[in-house]
Order: structure tokens, then C-alpha cells, then sequence
């Protein structure tokens, strides 16, 4: 399958975003947002997004450096802030994360990286209210579908603008709104421990999973029609699953219906009541 079938109207898109972090920011009485910048791609766009909905006077860009971060991703991140001109803050999780670390000398990488991604949501919430501004989230659409993510981490949000855009999509958008080259033609990381990539980790790459995404999600192809269209069954089967067993981290917690009327299920507060 071509690339084209994963291309945007970069213009109509910039606009679409930008018209939404402003409107669902001001739906709720807000003006300012918070964003945890880590030297990525992803949240690198949101923070360009948000800078251009609201003005970079109303945008404050937090580091949050763990004492194995790269120093490409502070410098990268530092790159965004004097381009977009958006306000800054850095504060180093190293202490907070150590101390649970420290409790377990046998803990896991994906343990300990956990635990950093949460340090970095507590900070990050904290800073939404010293600020007075919501959290914007930095999930990409792969990201989300593939459950890439630390739920209650990274994963966490008050909005997300770029969750509707594949990682293909979201290297798009950046070049056309500006995020420096630098940036957008690294290899994705985490940046969790030394060295360590998404795509070592998941086995695959984002352009490969973006193509199966395509047919999969967005033209409800099935397994069979995945394979004709000449993807490696195990591959499909094996992108399937974690899809599959992921979906909790899509999800606000399930409520148990003992009522008529069952908090997001049938009471869809505000939006019930047209506001």
C-alpha cells in the first residue's frame, strides 16, 4: 500500500486542532495549557499546536529530565521553546522516581520506567494547577492503538490533540507547522533508559504498523484481507492482540450499573445538557 492513503491536508488539519484545543479549552473555562515536553515528535506538534490556538504567552512547556535522559532530548526540547517562544519550566524527576526505584533493587526496566512516566504526570498535573492551565495530551493515534503507553502516565490528559493522527500523519503535520528537522527525523524514544528506541522495543516500525493501521482501523479490513493485501499473517495477528489487550487503557474506568441513570453510560454530563 502507498503512503498516500496515510496523507493529510496538512492545512486543514492544523486548523482543525488548533480550532480544537482552543474551543474544548474554553468549553471549560480555561485559557492556558500545560505540556509535558520530552524532545519528541508528539509532543513537540501538540506544543506548536497549542502555541499557535492560544498564543505561546499561555503555553508552558515542562521538562522533566530523569538523571539517564538523553541530553538530545533537553537540547531538543530547549529548540522548541526558543522557536515557538512558549513559556518553560524544568524539573528533574530523578529523586521522586529513585525513591520507589529504590525499594526494589530486581525492578524492571518496564517497571522503572513506569514509575517515571507517572513521576513526570504528578509534576505535570501539579504544574496544570500552579499555572492554571489543563493538561494536553501527546499520544499519537499508533500510540494509543497499540497501548504504547503508561496508563495513568503518559497516557494521561485533559485533551488530546493528536490522537486521531497516526505517527505517519503526526511527522507530517510537524514539518508543515514547523517543528525543527532535528526533531522530526530522529528515531522515537521514550528516552526510558540509554539507547533505548519504540521501535526496538515493539518489533516493528511505525511506517509498517501505520499501513496496517489504515486498512485495519480506518477501512475495516479483516484478517484474511490484511494477508491478500500482502501483510505477514503473524505480524497482523500478533498487532491484533495487543490491540485487543490493550482496549482498557482506551477506556475510562468501567462503572458497575446499579442505577437508572449510570455515570457514562446514560449521563453524559455536560454534553447532555447542551452545554
Amino acid at each position: 500500500m502507498k503512503n498516500s492513503k496515510l496523507s493529510i491536508n496538512t492545512d486543514l488539519a492544523r486548523k482543525i486542532l488548533t480550532g480544537f484545543i482552543k474551543s474544548e479549552l474554553e468549553r471549560v473555562g480555561f485559557s492556558r495549557a500545560v505540556i509535558g515536553l520530552s524532545g519528541g515528535i508528539d509532543s513537540a506538534l501538540s506544543c506548536a499546536l497549542a502555541a499557535e490556538a492560544i498564543g505561546a504567552e499561555n503555553v508552558l512547556a515542562v521538562r522533566m529530565p530523569y538523571k539517564e535522559s538523553s541530553q538530545d532530548s533537553l537540547d531538543h526540547a530547549e529548540l522548541m521553546i526558543e522557536k515557538f517562544g512558549v513559556k518553560s519550566l524544568t524539573i528533574p524527576i530523578t529523586k521522586m522516581a529513585d525513591s520507589l526505584i529504590a525499594l526494589d533493587p530486581e525492578m524492571s526496566k518496564t517497571r522503572k520506567g513506569n514509575i517515571m512516566a507517572r513521576c513526570r504526570m504528578i509534576a505535570l498535573y501539579d504544574q496544570s494547577e500552579a499555572f492554571g492551565g489543563l493538561v494536553i495530551g501527546t499520544s499519537n493515534k499508533t500510540e494509543i492503538l497499540l497501548g504504547y503507553s503508561t496508563i495513568f502516565g503518559d497516557s494521561a490528559s485533559a485533551i488530546n490533540p493528536i490522537g486521531d493522527l497516526y505517527k505517519t500523519q503526526v511527522r507530517q503535520l510537524s514539518r508543515a507547522i514547523g517543528v525543527p528537522n532535528e526533531i522530526v527525523d530522529k528515531a522515537p524514544s521514550a528516552d526510558l533508559w540509554a539507547n533505548q528506541t519504540d521501535e526496538d522495543e515493539l518489533g516493528f516500525t511505525y511506517a509498517e504498523v501505520d499501513k496496517l493501521f489504515y486498512l485495519l482501523i480506518d477501512q475495516r479490513y479483516r484478517l484474511n484481507e490484511l494477508v491478500e493485501a500482502g501483510f505477514d499473517e503473524d505480524f497482523v495477528r500478533r498487532v491484533m492482540k495487543r490491540v485487543r489487550q490493550n482496549q482498557f487503557k482506551r477506556m475510562m474506568p468501567p462503572i458497575a450499573k446499579v442505577s437508572n441513570r449510570t455515570i457514562g453510560y446514560d449521563f453524559l454530563y455536560l454534553r447532555d445538557w447542551g452545554t
